[in-house]
């Protein structure tokens, strides 16, 4: 089985999930509304690594305001997790629920060693569906990592 890899430039998948909040959020509609949106995919909630990647971006977040961008973290977890995740360490923005990993997939963030992995793995500024940048192993987003 084939890991699929997105490019800059490709079209990005579209999807419709739920927040830890269960109010469905579906990709294109907001981008269709003209956000841009920076989708975070990482392995788990309320690990060290994990924590520090989120941090970073929570950190920089009204960066990412200022310059019309929705953020949104792409996680297996279920709600009841992603909702602690979230209230321990402020975080202001969304996690969605990927419990089947269908958007993990669509993604190609998952690795495959006998199971099914996941990567710290960025897809940053989608606009008018298209992927700007994408960003793989990344442990800590700053300042610098906004780029549009």
């Amino acid at each position: 089985m084939s890991i699929r890899k997105l490019q800059v430039g490709d079209t990005a998948p579209n999807f419709k999930a739920y927040t830890q909040d269960n109010q469905m959020t579906e990709l294109y509609e907001l981008l269709d509304s003209g956000n841009k949106v920076f989708l975070i995919f990482y392995p788990k909630d309320s690990t060290p690594g994990c924590t520090q990647q989120l941090c970073g971006v929570r950190d920089t977040y009204k960066e990412f305001r200022k310059r019309g961008v929705r953020v949104l973290g792409v996680n297996h977890g279920d709600s009841v997790t992603h909702k602690k995740f979230i209230q321990k360490n402020s975080f202001p923005f969304d996690i969605i629920v990927d419990k089947d990993k269908r958007i993990i997939k669509d993604y190609g963030c998952e690795k495959n060693f006998s199971k099914i992995w996941l990567g710290k793995e960025v897809f940053f500024g989608l606009k008018r569906i298209k992927l700007l940048n994408i960003f793989f192993g990344v442990n800590k987003i700053t300042k610098k990592s906004l780029i549009f």
